[in-house]
């Protein structure tokens, strides 16, 4: 077959839109896919099915969420070496064990988390308020149930930006649990959070931009608490 100039130029035009019309459902399913499995490391990290399915304290207060998300890391350390770094942390206090250029990035009011215990911040019980965000945005959780060595559940329904809080809702906890592990020697610490929220957008997003992020924010979270428990901080 004899292509003249005219004929190439619309065969090479047609071609050329062929390519990029495939380009660009290749990006979106590339995208959709990358979506998908942070999404689901968002939800799982690091977290066993049976964990998943496991009941833990703090799941009778949000009991039919929109969103679970379930962590988990084993400590080489015993859950008596655990437990005083979870009761310190809040915005104002020790921080959340994120990563240091985490603290810096995103927190610079707050500082970098602790690597020491403070023994000032070890008396939490019921009813305590663990502050999330500067004073004056009221944004913080409170412990909702402890069981000391072994279970702290944190509930927050002030998330949200006050202006915001006429047209949405935000109720979710924190449940962090340590069990003894190898005869006690080493911990396995859970982390869950459970989330009720709406309307729909509220929802929407959580579940594909805050899951993701979660994803990010509780794998450091546990690892500072390892790194610290296990004295390499």
């Amino acid at each position: 077959m004899c292509w003249g100039g005219e004929g190439l130029v619309v065969a090479m035009s047609e071609t050329g839109t062929a390519g990029r019309r495939r380009l660009v459902w290749v990006a979106a399913g590339a995208a959709v896919a990358t979506e998908a499995a942070l999404v689901h490391l968002g939800r799982t990290y690091g977290s066993t099915l049976a964990e998943r399915r496991a009941w833990l304290p703090g799941d009778e207060v949000v009991l039919d969420p929109c969103v679970q998300t379930d962590h988990a890391i084993t400590i080489d350390a015993p859950p008596s070496a655990v437990w005083p770094w979870l009761l310190q942390m809040g915005w104002g206090r020790a921080g959340w064990y994120s990563a240091r250029w985490v603290d810096v990035l995103l927190f610079p009011a707050n500082g970098p988390s602790a690597d020491r215990i403070d023994p000032a911040l070890q008396d939490v019980s019921v009813g305590t308020f663990i502050p999330d965000g500067p004073p004056g945005t009221g944004c913080g959780f409170t412990v909702e149930a402890l069981e000391p060595g072994t279970a702290l559940v944190l509930r927050s329904t002030s998330h949200l930006p006050r202006n915001m809080r006429d047209r949405a809702r935000l109720d979710w906890t924190w449940a962090f649990v340590v069990r003894p592990k190898d005869g006690g020697r080493r911990t396995r610490f859970h982390f869950r959070s459970r989330w009720v929220t709406s309307p729909w957008w509220m929802t929407l997003g959580g579940r594909f931009l805050v899951v993701p992020a979660d994803f990010v924010m509780a794998r450091d979270m546990l690892r500072g608490v390892r790194t610290r428990a296990e004295g390499r901080g």
